[in-house]
């Protein structure tokens, strides 16, 4: 059994939102993710993993190619493999729980238009050329 408190754990940068691993079981692994007002992900998906955030507290807006949604305390969303998405924090600071689980947790990003010292790996390039 594992046991975690989220607002013990959680860990704030006005830098950048922080994801802290908390611990991991066979294929799968659980984040604390704390975001500042503003912070914006990567546009990314995981091709070989899914994943999926519950909202603590504070809240924001997830945005898939297909749809966007408002994410508020109580409220989680389910991003399958491969699923491009990206999470745009709202006014307050805000805790996800996540968790994920599949043969491969890498991260592939599209873009991160708010990062202006951004660029993309020739891994993302290539993987998002096919």
């Amino acid at each position: 059994m594992l046991r975690f408190n989220l607002l013990s754990e959680q860990d704030f940068s006005p830098e950048k939102h922080i994801e802290k691993i908390l611990g991991k079981v066979e294929d799968g692994d659980m984040t604390v993710a704390c975001w500042e007002p503003g912070q914006v992900s990567p546009n990314h998906c995981h091709p070989h993993a899914t994943e999926i955030y519950f909202c603590f507290q504070g809240g924001g807006v997830m945005k898939t190619p297909e749809e966007t949604i408002d994410i508020v305390p109580g409220s989680f969303v389910v991003h399958p493999p491969g699923e491009l998405h990206e999470y745009t924090n709202g006014p307050e600071r805000t805790l996800l729980f996540r968790v994920r689980y599949g043969s491969d947790m890498v991260s592939r990003k599209k873009g991160w238009p708010s990062n202006k010292n951004f660029k993309l790996s020739q891994e993302d390039l290539d993987y998002f050329a096919q």
